[in-house]
C-alpha cells in the first residue's frame, strides 16, 4: 500500500503560505540506507528524463559509439541551442544518418532565444530541436552499431528498447511493472522513486571510481554528464547549475515534478512532485542534496544553494518564496530563475 505523499515545499507570499506541494522523495546514504524519507519512497511513477542516463548506459551496452559530448546529450533533455543542435547532427553523422531518420515528437528549442532565432530564420518545430533529439540520435545510432532496424527503434519490443528495459530493471533494482509511452514518443518505463535514485546514485558512484576500465558503461555516462553539464540541460537551467556547483554530481531533471541526482560517493536523491509542478524542484532538489551532503560530513557549496532560488514575484519583484518543507531549506527569491511566479 502506498503512503500518502508529505509536503514537499510551501509556497509563502507575504506572510501567508499561498500553495503547497506535496509528493515523495527519498535520499540514499552510499550504502543505499535511507537518510531521509517524504511521503513514499516505493511509490512506482513514469521518471520521465530523469531515466536518460540509465537509457544511455543499455545504449552503450549494446554497442552505441560516440565521443564524451554526444553521451552528454543522449542524457539531455537539451535547450536546443546550436551548440546542442551541432552534437546531434554529429552523432547521427556518424552513424550515416541524418535528421529525417528522427521519430521522436517535433517541437521548438527549450530555449526561448533559441525558439526564437529558429522561428525567425523560418523554421517549423522540428525533431533536430525538440529536447530529446540528443537521446534519440543515441538509439539510432545504437540501432546501426548492433544491425538493428532503425525504423523501428520506438517499438517496445524492438531490441534496442528491450536491452533498455533489462539495464533499468538491474540499475534501478525494480523490475519495470508498466510501459507507456513518453512524451517524445519513446517507450517509458515505470520506477520507484527509491530505485530512480539507487539507479543515480551507481552511476554517479561509477563514474568516481578510478580504477573503472575504459568500456564501463556506468562510469562514461556519470563522467559526461558531469564533465559536460551544458549539454545536459543549457543556459539558465537548474540541472546544468547544479551539477556546475558540486564535483562529480550526475543531476537529470524529469517532466512532472520529477528529479533524480547522484554524488560520487553514491548518494542519491530522487522526488516527484504529486501535482506534476515544475516550480518547486529546483528548491526541493538543492534541500535534499544539502541533506545528503550534511549525512557525508560534506559542506553544501554556496553556488548549490544558489541554483536552488526560485522567484515569487509581485509586481516584478520579490514578494516570497518556495520554502522546502524539510532540511531546513528556503529557496528565496532571485533574479533569473525560469520558474518564477509572478500571478
Amino acid at each position: 500500500m502506498v503512503t500518502a505523499p508529505g509536503v514537499l515545499a510551501e509556497v509563502v507570499r507575504g506572510d501567508l503560505v499561498e500553495s503547497v506541494h506535496r509528493g515523495h522523495l527519498v535520499v540514499l546514504a552510499p550504502d543505499g540506507g535511507t537518510v531521509l524519507e517524504v511521503g513514499d519512497a516505493d511509490a512506482v511513477t513514469w521518471p520521465r528524463s530523469s531515466l536518460k542516463p540509465l537509457q544511455a548506459v543499455a545504449m552503450l551496452r549494446s554497442g552505441l559509439a560516440v565521443d564524451d559530448e554526444g553521451l552528454a546529450l543522449a542524457c539531455a533533455s537539451h535547450s536546443g541551442t546550436d551548440a546542442h543542435l551541432a552534437v546531434v547532427r554529429r552523432v547521427l553523422a556518424g552513424a550515416g544518418l541524418d535528421e529525417g531518420a528522427l521519430r521522436n515528437t517535433p517541437d521548438l528549442p527549450l530555449d526561448a532565444d533559441a525558439a526564437w532565432a529558429w522561428r525567425a530564420a523560418g523554421h517549423a518545430p522540428s525533431s533536430v530541436t525538440q529536447n530529446c533529439s540528443g537521446k534519440h540520435a543515441a538509439m539510432l545510432a545504437t540501432c546501426v552499431a548492433a544491425g538493428w532496424d532503425t525504423a523501428t527503434y520506438l517499438d517496445p519490443e524492438h531490441p534496442l528498447q528491450r536491452a533498455v528495459r533489462a539495464t533499468v530493471g538491474e540499475l534501478t533494482g525494480v523490475p519495470v511493472a508498466h510501459v507507456t509511452v513518453d512524451g517524445c514518443g519513446a517507450p517509458l518505463l515505470s520506477t520507484t522513486v527509491r530505485g530512480l535514485a539507487r539507479g543515480l546514485g551507481r552511476v554517479a558512484r561509477a563514474a568516481a571510481r578510478p580504477g573503472a576500465a575504459p568500456d564501463d558503461a556506468l562510469a562514461r555516462v556519470g563522467r559526461a554528464m558531469a564533465a559536460h553539464p551544458d549539454l545536459v540541460g543549457g543556459p539558465g537551467r537548474d540541472v546544468t547549475a547544479v551539477m556546475r556547483a558540486v564535483p562529480g554530481l550526475v543531476a537529470k531533471d524529469g517532466a512532472e515534478g520529477v528529479y533524480a541526482a547522484g554524488l560520487p560517493d553514491g548518494s542519491a536523491v530522487a522526488f516527484k512532485v504529486e501535482d506534476g509542478s515544475g516550480r518547486p524542484r529546483p528548491a526541493v532538489l538543492v534541500a535534499a542534496l544539502a541533506v545528503a551532503l550534511r549525512a557525508a560530513g560534506s559542506p553544501v557549496p554556496d553556488a548549490l544553494a544558489a541554483a536552488g532560488a526560485t522567484p515569487v514575484l509581485g509586481h516584478g519583484r520579490p514578494a516570497g518564496a518556495v520554502r522546502t518543507a524539510f532540511g531546513g531549506g528556503t529557496a528565496s527569491a532571485g533574479s533569473g530563475a525560469p520558474e518564477a511566479v509572478d500571478r
